[in-house]
């Protein structure tokens, strides 16, 4: 079975390349949705979020965490309060250094199954610690043990996503977007992030229309090594993008992340001649300038050919790949269309490698949901 990409090519790997491909259709889908419930979501959400004392934090697990890496460091200063975005893995293995402060908290469980340990771990090990807690699940399976767990909860709110973007795939893909976005519009509805979704839907079908050629060029190299650059919120971007081609890859492509001014304490020591560096740069003008100074320091160590600078700002006189005029959007919207370049990047280097993308592990070394974590009970306290 084949799906269609440009220009009558065709690739193998069916529901990760439609999943990638169907991202802008459902970000309308997630933004039409989420002005239809604005109501009942202002109502779950502004008694805790005008709590001064308030904390807020952004849980998943593997790329559900890195969606909440994203979503932070931006919420914070548009909430002007605490928000932290903290993995369940973490949660659940050290509940009392993370859960400690016993304060009012929203607790956003990101999770696309709703069916790993950890998830639903989490949930249970804040009730139980915190005297004040609220939760909000963004999940895409409405069936899936953590949305059964808080359906009927007076406090507790589920946001399901669009059936479609409950992958199929091994790696998350719709999911990872959808769920970013929902969660940005419930948390930030003082924002405009809903008037930004045709633009940043558009861009993410130009990309893909114009740049997947290139990708492939890219990836017949056969890049031993993959660095992932960005500041901010896209940080965590840079950081979901690299677990995308170590997935879809099978984890033969080494492949590294961090922040432009991060990179060069140490971490920079993962180049050698040959590898490949993907800067994701800021729509900030502040921050945007050491994005630019990264990439050009690599341009200087790899050659220009080995370096991609991806940008929103079209006409800088770059060698940038823009995606397109939104300088105007925020970074953790920008995210979104950068999000779809890497996850093309990891599917084309899959099929390169003659793996298939929908199951890059077939003996189940991985799986889609993660099974046999043991959970133990929280020790008392003396």
């Amino acid at each position: 079975m084949t799906v269609s990409t440009t220009q009558g090519r065709e690739v193998n790997g069916p529901a990760t390349a439609a999943e990638i491909h169907q991202q802008s259709q459902l970000w309308k889908t997630v933004a039409s949705e989420a002005e239809l419930r604005r109501r009942s979501t202002d109502d779950f959400l502004l008694p805790l979020l005008c709590d001064q004392r308030a904390r807020v934090i952004l849980s998943g697990a593997g790329t559900s965490a890195f969606a909440g890496q994203v979503l932070a460091p931006a919420l914070s200063g548009r909430l002007h309060r605490r928000v932290d975005a903290v993995a369940t893995t973490d949660i659940v293995s050290s509940p009392r250094q993370i859960l400690g402060e016993d304060v009012p908290t929203l607790l956003v469980s990101l999770a696309r199954s709703g069916d790993s340990p950890e998830s639903t771990a989490t949930a249970a090990i804040a009730d139980e610690m915190l005297s004040s807690v609220r939760h909000l699940v963004i999940t895409c399976n409405g069936h899936g043990q953590l949305a059964e767990a808080h359906r009927d909860r007076a406090d507790s709110l589920v946001l399901v996503m669009p059936a479609a973007a409950n992958d199929r795939g091994f790696a998350m893909t719709s999911s990872f977007t959808c769920m970013l976005l929902a969660a940005q519009l419930a948390l930030d509805p003082a924002s405009s992030s809903g008037s930004y979704v045709d633009g940043l839907g558009a861009a993410a079908d130009q990309l893909l229309a114009e740049r997947t050629d290139q990708l492939r060029a890219l990836v017949a190299r056969r890049y031993r090594r993959v660095v992932y650059l960005g500041s901010g919120a896209l940080t965590g971007l840079a950081r979901e993008a690299a677990l995308k081609l170590l997935e879809l890859t099978a984890g033969s492509i080494v492949s590294s992340w961090d922040s432009p001014l991060g990179f060069r304490h140490g971490p920079k020591a993962i180049l050698e001649p040959g590898t490949l560096c993907v800067v994701f740069v800021s729509t900030d003008p502040y921050t945007r300038r050491y994005d630019q100074d990264i990439a050009d320091e690599l341009r200087s160590a790899l050659g220009e050919e080995n370096v991609v600078e991806v940008s929103a700002h079209a006409h800088d006189g770059r060698p940038t790949w823009c995606i397109g005029e939104l300088g105007h959007v925020p970074d953790p919207l920008v995210a979104l269309p950068y999000a779809v370049l890497a996850q093309q990047l990891a599917l084309l280097a899959s099929l390169e490698l003659g793996l298939n993308p929908d199951n890059p592990f077939p003996s189940g070394e991985l799986s889609r949901v993660v099974r046999g974590v043991d959970i133990y009970p929280l020790p008392r306290q003396t």
